[in-house]
C-alpha cells in the first residue's frame, strides 16, 4: 500500500501527539463503500477454514498492474504469487491473533492521521486528499484500515523476532569482508555487430516460437460498455454562494482551528484554596499589564514550559481534555482564559496563535466546500433516481435523459484496462459480473467515492483468445529474432570463453578496465556485469578468471583480474544491523513454513 505504507508505520506512538483527530473520522463508519467491491465471492482458497475469495485475490492482481509492479502480460504468474503471498499473510494474521495481538480503532485512527501522504500543506490530515490517494491506490477507506491494520499487526510480528536476533562477531566479521570486496576486472561487449551473419527467421521458425509461445498473445476479454456518471463536483459547479455564507463557514473553521497555546499551571495539591489564590494573584497582574511570559516564568509549577514562557507549541482538541479544551477553543488569539480547573492542576491559558491561513487565501476553498455542501441533497436526490430508474430500465439511455446526463460510450476495454476511471475499484468487476455480463440488466450504482455514482451496461462482448499470427506476425517476428538473436550472442561468447581460457589470442576485442568496483553499485556499470563479476571465483596464479554477462541489447565477456579490500568504515554498523534484519527474516519464513506444514490449505 502506497509502497507502501509499511516502512513509516513505525513509531507511531510518538506521532499520536498530532491529536486524537476523531471528527475527521466520522466519515470511517457511516461510508456505504462496501460496494465498491461488489462482484463474485468465489472461493479461491482457504487456509484453516478462512476463505480467500477469487474477488479479493482479482483486486490485489489489478492493483499489482495498476501500480506497475506487475506488466498486463505478466497477469497469470504475478495471480499465482499473489494467491501464495495471501495465504501466507493470512496464516501470519490468524497467528498474531492467537497470540493476543490487537490494533484499536483509535490506535488505527491515530496511524492514519500521520502519513505524510494523506496531509495537506500544512501537514493536517486532508479527508479529500485521504480518499484521493486510496481511490489511485485500488482501496475504500474501509479496505484500506483491513489492510492496513492487518500489515501492522504482522510488522509487530517481525519487529519481536528482529527485536531478539543476534549476530556471533565472527559472523559480522564475514559479512564486513565480503561487503567491503571490491574486484577489478575487464570488460567487453558483444552485440548483433559482431555474429558473423545477421540473425534471419523463416516461416518454420515465426511458426514455432508461435506455437510455444501463444500465452503471449492471447486477447482477455473485452466489453464495449454504455454508462452513466454522476458526478456532486458537475452539480456545483457554479451555484451561487453569498459573502456572508463564506465568512460564517471560515470563522466557524476559525474557532476550531489548531491554537498556538502557552500556560500558567499550578497544582491544587492539598490546599486547593491557596492554589487558586496563586493563580488569582498572576491573574491579576496580567490584568495589570504584565508580560505572559515574565508571570509564567515566576509562578507556573509546569517546569517543562516556565521558562519558555509556558509555550505548549500547536493543540488540537482531544490532546489536554474537554475542560482545557473548552476553555482554549473558546478565546481568539492574544486573549487569556479565567481559571481552568482540569482535576489536578489550575491554569490559565492564552492563545499565542491560529493555525490558519487568512479569509482571502482560504476563499476559493471555502467557495468549493460552500458549493459542494449546498449540492448535497441535489446529489442524494439524484443518486437516488439513479438507482431506482436504471434498476428498472431496460437500457441506460433513457435513465441518463431523465437525469440530464451524458450517456458515455467505450471502445474494446478489458479488466486490466488502464482508463482512469474504468479502472476504480469495482467498475469492471460489475462489468464481468454474470447479470450485467451475461443477463444483459444495468449494474448496480457503484459508489465511487463519496461524491461520484456510476452504473453501466454491456453493450457488446466478446471472449478471451488467442490472437492468429497474421494479426501478431510483426510481434512474433521481432520477439522471436530477439531469442535467436540472444541466444547466437550467447554461443559466440561462450567460444570466446573457452579461447581465452585455453590462452588464445583474440583479435579484435575492445576490453575496458573496471578497477576496484565495489558490491554496493555506485559505479556506472550494468547491475548484472557487477553481479557476475562479483559471483566468479577468486583468479589464482595472476592468470584472469573469464565469465559473461547478459546486458540490454547484448551480453559482455569479464576477465576477473584481482580481489582486493575497502578500508573498514561506517558501513560495517549498517552491515550488523542488516544480518540481524536477516535472521530475523530467516526467523519469520521459518515460522511460514510451520504454519504452513500444520495448517489446513485448499487452493481451488
Amino acid at each position: 500500500m502506497l509502497q507502501r505504507i509499511r516502512d513509516r508505520s513505525h513509531g507511531w506512538v510518538a506521532k499520536t501527539i498530532v491529536g486524537f483527530i476523531v471528527v475527521t473520522f466520522a466519515f470511517f463508519g457511516v461510508e456505504s463503500i462496501i460496494g465498491a467491491f461488489t462482484g463474485s465471492s468465489d472461493e479461491i482458497a482457504s487456509v484453516n477454514g478462512d476463505k480467500i475469495s477469487r474477488q479479493s485475490v482479482e483486486t490485489e492482481v489489478q492493483r499489482a498492474i495498476r501500480s506497475g509492479q506487475v506488466a498486463p502480460e505478466q497477469e497469470r504468474e504475478a495471480r499465482n504469487q499473489i494467491i501464495t503471498q495471501m495465504i501466507d499473510s493470512r496464516l501470519l494474521d490468524q497467528y498474531a491473533e492467537e497470540g493476543g495481538l490487537h490494533l484499536s480503532e483509535q490506535q488505527l485512527d491515530q496511524l492514519i492521521v500521520s502519513f505524510p501522504e494523506f496531509q495537506d500543506d500544512q501537514g493536517r490530515f486532508d479527508a479529500d486528499v485521504f480518499r484521493n490517494r486510496l481511490a489511485s491506490a485500488g482501496y475504500s477507506p474501509t479496505s484500506f484500515r483491513e489492510q492496513l491494520r492487518s500489515d501492522t499487526l504482522r510488522q509487530q510480528l517481525t519487529d519481536g523476532f528482529a527485536a531478539s536476533a543476534f549476530v556471533l562477531p565472527g559472523e559480522e566479521e564475514t559479512l564486513s569482508q565480503l561487503q567491503r570486496q571490491t574486484r577489478s576486472f575487464r570488460y567487453a561487449t558483444l552485440s548483433q555487430a559482431d555474429l558473423e551473419s545477421p540473425v534471419t527467421l523463416n516461416e518454420d521458425e515465426l511458426t514455432a516460437w508461435y506455437d510455444s509461445h501463444q500465452d503471449n498473445y492471447r486477447r482477455p476479454a473485452q466489453v464495449k460498455l454504455a454508462y452513466v456518471l454522476l458526478d456532486q463536483n458537475e452539480l456545483a459547479d457554479g451555484g451561487e454562494i453569498s459573502e456572508d455564507t463564506l465568512k460564517a463557514e471560515y470563522a466557524a473553521k476559525r474557532a476550531d482551528a489548531p491554537r498556538e497555546i502557552a500556560h500558567i499551571m499550578v497544582e491544587k495539591g492539598d490546599d486547593v484554596a491557596a492554589a487558586r489564590a496563586k493563580l488569582e494573584g498572576a491573574r491579576d497582574a496580567l490584568a495589570n499589564g504584565e508580560d505572559f511570559a515574565k508571570v509564567a516564568a515566576e509562578v507556573s509549577e509546569d517546569s517543562s514550559t516556565a521558562e519558555d514562557g509556558g509555550e505548549l507549541g500547536v493543540i488540537t482538541r482531544g490532546i489536554f481534555g474537554e475542560d482545557f479544551d473548552d476553555a482554549a477553543f473558546a478565546l481568539d488569539e492574544g486573549q487569556v482564559s479565567d481559571i481552568v480547573d482540569t482535576g489536578d492542576s489550575l491554569h490559565l491559558i492564552k492563545v499565542t496563535g491560529l493555525d490558519i491561513a487568512p479569509f482571502d487565501e482560504m476563499r476559493d476553498e471555502l467557495l468549493t466546500q460552500a458549493r459542494k455542501s449546498a449540492s448535497r441533497d441535489t446529489f442524494n436526490e439524484k443518486a437516488q433516481q439513479l438507482k431506482d430508474e436504471s434498476f428498472a430500465a431496460d437500457d441506460l439511455a433513457s435513465v441518463a435523459e431523465d437525469l440530464d446526463l451524458p450517456l458515455e460510450k467505450t471502445d474494446w476495454v478489458a479488466q486490466d484496462n488502464d482508463d482512469e476511471l474504468l479502472s476504480e475499484p469495482g467498475v469492471m468487476a460489475a462489468a464481468f459480473d454474470d447479470e450485467v455480463l451475461k443477463e444483459g440488466y444495468n449494474s448496480d450504482v457503484i459508489e465511487l467515492d463519496d461524491s461520484r455514482r456510476l452504473v453501466l451496461r454491456v453493450l457488446e462482448q466478446r471472449p478471451a483468445t488467442t490472437l492468429a499470427l497474421d494479426e501478431v506476425k510483426q510481434q512474433v517476428q521481432r520477439e522471436a529474432k530477439a531469442d535467436k538473436t540472444a541466444k547466437a550472442l550467447e554461443a559466440l561468447a561462450q567460444t570466446r570463453i573457452e579461447a581465452l581460457r585455453e590462452g588464445k589470442s583474440l583479435e579484435g576485442i575492445d576490453w575496458r578496465d573496471a578497477d576496484d568496483v565495489s558490491r554496493q553499485g555506485d559505479s556506472q556499470l550494468p547491475e548484472n556485469l557487477v553481479k557476475q563479476a562479483f559471483a566468479l571465483p577468486h583468479p589464482e596464479a595472476d592468470q584472469p578468471v573469464y565469465g559473461k554477462a547478459a546486458l540490454k541489447g547484448g551480453i559482455a565477456l569479464i576477465a576477473l583480474t584481482d580481489v582486493g579490500e575497502a578500508e573498514p568504515g561506517d558501513m560495517d554498523q549498517f552491515l550488523s544491523r542488516l544480518a540481524m534484519r536477516l535472521q530475523a527474516q530467516s526467523a519469520v519464513e521459518g515460522l511460514q513454513e510451520s504454519l504452513r506444514e500444520s495448517a489446513d490449505i485448499e487452493r481451488k
